[in-house]
């Protein structure tokens, strides 16, 4: 059946639903730009409630496995594709990626124009949309910015849950995290419990953590502003990897900022530069807002990695606490792999500290 993108500026854009859809879908309207990862994206907590526009031509050729989910459940708002694959071969479920969106209730509008689409994001920024049988009226429009509301009941556990066995034990404060980063951390010798995001110092205490891994997770920041003075004590206290909006919460926690991109870091071809080895490599990146340059205590924390396209920061390191954070993704799927060293210099860490602990 037809349906329609209604945008937040009133552009409008065609596609075809899937029979039976009826209703409307709201959300953020943004951009991957990965040719392939689309089942990592359908189930990274980070596109909760957007609209997930997918620039490559078509999407869904090589299916739907049992490996690769990222969370529990799908979690963008909407799915738009040019052309969505009608049949998985390469594995034995036979599941389609169209399929698996409609069975976890998310809409799939295929046939659209997405590189005019892309293009009008990149020229106006992430905004509002609609997917609908018929075009929406603007003033009929309900969106609700995901930056003005908060999320983390939605995506994070409501329990501590622990994986795998180790030397180190990492605490994982859940703000959407991928599970990638458990495996990755898993890989390397470490137990990881997730906790809830609001869990307090005294039960993360009681676990005993050699470590704490701040995850990423959808939405501004700035919403975890009463969270914030608990999250530098934990940080200082116990040795610290934050990634993504972990990073961003690090930095808003010791007074730096953070602002919106126009239309954010999507994608697994990002470049990021090493600012103490000078080095380059490709990350994976999904991200809204960055921490402004400008506003960082270089007292306390230096600049260890910047985008090479726009110049913003892309991790700090505390000069004086064991706190290293990254906005990209080291444990990449999908995306590159180039940047796993960071779980290893993080787990080099863990070891160094593991004689002295005296955690408060």
């Amino acid at each position: 059946m037809q349906g329609h993108i209604t945008l937040e500026n009133g552009e409008i854009f065609e596609g075809e639903l899937p029979k039976g859809f009826n209703g409307r879908t709201y959300g953020e309207i943004v951009f991957f730009t990965g040719m392939t990862g689309y089942q990592e994206v359908l189930t990274d907590p980070s596109f909760y409630g957007q609209i997930v526009v997918f620039t490559y031509p078509l999407i869904g050729n090589y299916g739907i496995n049992k490996s690769d989910n990222e969370s529990i459940h799908p979690q963008p708002a909407g799915i738009v594709v040019s052309t969505a694959a009608g049949e998985a071969t390469h594995y034995e479920s036979k599941m389609t990626f169209a399929k698996a969106a409609e069975e976890a209730g998310i809409p799939v509008i295929s046939g659209v124009d997405t590189r005019a689409l892309v293009q009008s994001i990149r020229e106006k920024g992430d905004m509002g949309a609609v997917l609908a049988e018929n075009p929406v009226k603007i003033q009929e429009m309900t969106y609700e910015p995901l930056g003005e509301k908060m999320v983390m009941d939605e995506v994070s556990v409501n329990h501590p849950e622990t994986f795998g066995e180790g030397n180190h034990h990492v605490v994982l404060v859940d703000f959407g995290y991928k599970r990638s980063m458990v495996k990755r951390l898993n890989e390397r010798g470490c137990r990881v419990t997730v906790v809830p995001f609001d869990t307090s110092a005294e039960d993360i205490k009681k676990l005993a953590p050699d470590g704490l891994l701040f995850s990423n997770g959808p939405g501004n920041p700035k919403q975890m502003a009463e969270y914030l003075p608990h999250y530098k004590v934990l940080a200082e206290t116990y040795p610290t990897l934050g990634i993504c909006l972990g990073h961003q919460l690090i930095a808003l926690a010791f007074g730096a900022d953070t602002e919106k991109l126009r239309f954010g870091h999507r994608g697994a071809n990002q470049p990021v530069q090493d600012m103490d080895s000078m080095k380059v490599f490709m990350t994976s990146q999904n991200h809204s807002y960055v921490v402004k340059e400008d506003t960082i205590d270089t007292n306390e924390f230096l600049v260890k990695y910047k985008n090479i396209n726009d110049g913003s920061i892309e991790g700090l390191s505390h000069k004086s606490q064991t706190i290293i954070t990254a906005q990209f993704h080291p444990e990449a799927h999908p995306g590159p792999a180039d940047s796993e060293e960071i779980f290893d210099e993080f787990v080099e860490v863990l070891q160094t500290k593991g004689s002295e602990k005296s955690y408060a």
